[in-house]
């Protein structure tokens, strides 16, 4: 104990020497003012590892912010719950001259619950503040420390926080015992740490020093990718008096499987109920379809996370009995629904959201976030989203689809793929007939339907708000000018890609531009691609292009009569390896016919590509806007 004692003060005593920094804005080395927001002049994480089941963190960090965008980097906030303990928050205030204008009072601390919405009950609670100054530049200093019960995650370091963010200097230390099995992970980083030992003490160092501002380019990698990192996370480790290993996959499943083990018992009446759906089905996929609709029918998706219990699910007698659980929870209730159908299936740990690729497949650790359920068969595999009361079986969406997951059983953890859905199955396919009267006013009935990944947000829509709420939005969202939507209608199509068919009929006033004798018409009403790269020649960053899709877009416009065409756009025909594009136009017998088709492909390409591809989106985005004249003729 009196060694921890000498670490923790000597940490302490590290930390406020810091303090005597001087904070003038003048001091910032010039490099890092181009592009900056804000600027970190100092930082320094330590992490003190105890033993496999505790630590403490501990931050001190002064952020410059030079500039009302930088605004929201001023904010403190820590959350705490029942696995994290804050100690100690200080704060102070400095002017541009680096004088001290104020100092953080333990009053001034909001204490707020972080309980979102979704939530029935957990324990995160925030601890907020801010200076609100608004008197730029000026600079905070914050220091905390917190202690973790139980070391199931480490921090990571990303000095570079964000976009138009330069670091004047920062550090990250991890000291630990001697035999502690410490793991780590670098990106862009380029050296080994510092490691020292003192006795009993084994201390690692990295640091960085006068990194400028970087600023986003689109289609851009991971951040982590792109900026320099560490990832921190342990060999052995404790929580809650549950133990684990995470030197491989297969070790962290066992932890988890451990975690979970016996929560899989149904009550008799729903024991009963599987058997009553499945026994006389013969079909494997017609069984799962069935328990997946039967859960999705009966339960609903609240999170709940109380100390461990945000990896420990809720047995399944609870959800059966509360009709109520969360990612977790009503997964474990599929499993069990399956199981006793006799059906094998595999609770599944995976990052949702949409930072599809960014777990690291190489470096076992906490890096999850959610559960679905996954169902092989003989063939292909069933994937379950247990979370959506109107997904179909076997679809998985943008949110959990393309990236790594892992199976758990009693064996322990299996890394494996989800499902990838490609450009022939993220559809969109849209039919206009519309018509122009002479005052350049369009009337038009489009019918669209979108598969796949393409009905994704639609999807979640249509399931979460009003009818009246839907006619706002479609009444904000199309790309033209003064309009109106007149009738709206949705139906949806159940399967394993499942898609939704949008009718709209529509009007648009002034849609055509009429000067003296000429009509000008865009032919594309609807599907006007934005994507651009700007910056192409000096792009720093690899390209990443996420979802493929393709876009069929077949428009049939009717014009007044007495034009005929003076200037038609010439067909184009695009060919490139981020994708294809065709579009044609037809005039005949005062009828426009356009026909669009854009299929755009998925990838990472080099930083070198930046070029043909802003060329290959900048001719789209012109060919999609490029007009029809007509000249009306003289009556005789």
């Amino acid at each position: 104990m009196i060694k921890y004692f000498i670490l923790i003060v000597s940490s302490i005593f590290c930390l406020s020497c810091v303090a005597q920094n001087n904070y003038d804005v003048k001091l910032i080395p010039a490099e890092l003012l181009p592009h900056a927001n804000v600027v970190t002049r100092m930082e320094e994480i330590r992490v003190e590892i105890k033993d496999a089941g505790k630590a403490t963190i501990y931050n001190k960090y002064a952020l410059t912010i030079l500039n009302a965008a930088g605004d929201e980097a001023a904010s403190f906030f820590e959350h705490y719950d029942q696995l994290i303990s804050i100690q100690r928050i200080e704060g102070n205030l400095y002017d541009a001259a680096g004088k001290k204008v104020k100092s953080l009072k333990k009053s001034d601390l909001q204490d707020i619950s972080g309980t979102s919405e979704s939530s029935l009950a957990d324990d995160n609670r925030l601890k907020l503040h801010n200076f609100n100054c608004r008197i730029y530049p000026y600079t905070i200093e914050y220091e905390s420390a917190i202690e973790y019960k139980g070391i199931f995650y480490l921090p990571n370091w990303l000095p570079i926080a964000a976009e138009n963010y330069a670091v004047e200097k920062s550090k990250l230390v991890v000291q630990c015992p001697v035999d502690y099995k410490l793991r780590f992970k670098t990106f862009n980083y380029g050296k080994e740490p510092q490691i020292t030992t003192v006795k009993e003490t084994k201390q690692y160092e990295w640091m960085v020093e006068k990194l400028p501002a970087l600023e986003i380019e689109s289609y851009q990698p991971e951040w982590y990718e792109i900026t320099p990192a560490v990832f921190l996370a342990p060999v052995d480790f404790e929580i809650q008096h549950y133990t684990g290993n995470m030197t491989d996959w297969k070790g962290f499943g066992k932890f988890i499987y451990a975690l979970n083990t016996g929560r899989d018992k149904l009550p008799d009446n729903i024991k009963q109920q599987v058997h009553l759906l499945t026994d006389q089905v013969s079909e494997s996929k017609e069984k799962i379809r069935l328990l997946y609709e039967y859960m999705q029918k009966n339960t609903r998706y609240i999170s709940i996370q109380l100390g461990i219990g945000g990896w420990q699910t809720f047995d399944a007698n609870y959800v059966a009995s509360k009709g109520y659980g969360d990612c977790k929870a009503l997964s474990n209730y599929m499993y069990s629904l399956l199981k006793e159908a006799g059906i094998k299936s595999y609770y599944t740990l995976i990052k949702a959201g949409e930072n599809r690729n960014s777990l690291l497949a190489d470096f076992p650790s906490n890096q999850f976030n959610h559960i679905i359920v996954c169902v092989p068969q003989g063939k292909d595999t069933v994937w379950l989203e247990c979370t959506s009361q109107t997904l179909p079986a076997g679809y998985l969406g943008g949110f959990t689809s393309n990236r790594n997951a892992l199976l758990v059983d009693e064996n322990g953890g299996t890394l494996v793929r989800t499902p990838v859905y490609k450009k022939n199955e993220n559809l969109q396919i849209r039919k206009i007939v519309a018509s122009v009267n002479e005052e350049g006013k369009l009337t038009a009935v489009v019918n669209t339907k979108y598969e796949a990944q393409q009905q994704d947000d639609l999807n979640g829509m249509l399931n979460a708000v009003s009818k009246e709420r839907v006619a706002e939005i479609l009444k904000a969202q199309l790309n033209l000018p003064s309009y109106d939507i007149a009738k709206f209608d949705y139906s949806d199509e159940k399967g394993a890609l499942p898609a939704i068919n949008e009718m709209l009929e529509l009007t648009a006033n002034n849609y055509c531009t009429i000067s003296g004798k000429r009509l000008f018409v865009i032919p594309n009403i609807l599907n006007k691609s934005s994507s651009k790269i700007t910056g192409a020649a000096t792009r720093k960053f690899d390209i990443k292009l996420s979802s493929a899709f393709t876009d069929i877009d077949s428009v049939e416009i009717n014009i007044p009569g007495g034009y005929t065409p003076e200037s038609i756009p010439a067909n184009i025909s695009l060919e490139t390896k981020f994708g294809t594009y065709n579009s044609n136009v037809k005039v005949t017998l005062n009828k426009i016919i356009f026909v669009r088709n854009f299929q755009r492909n998925s990838g990472s390409f080099p930083a070198s590509d930046a070029v043909p591809l802003a060329e290959f989106f900048s001719k789209i985005y012109s060919a999609d806007r490029a007009k029809i004249v007509f000249i009306k003729q003289e009556s005789k």
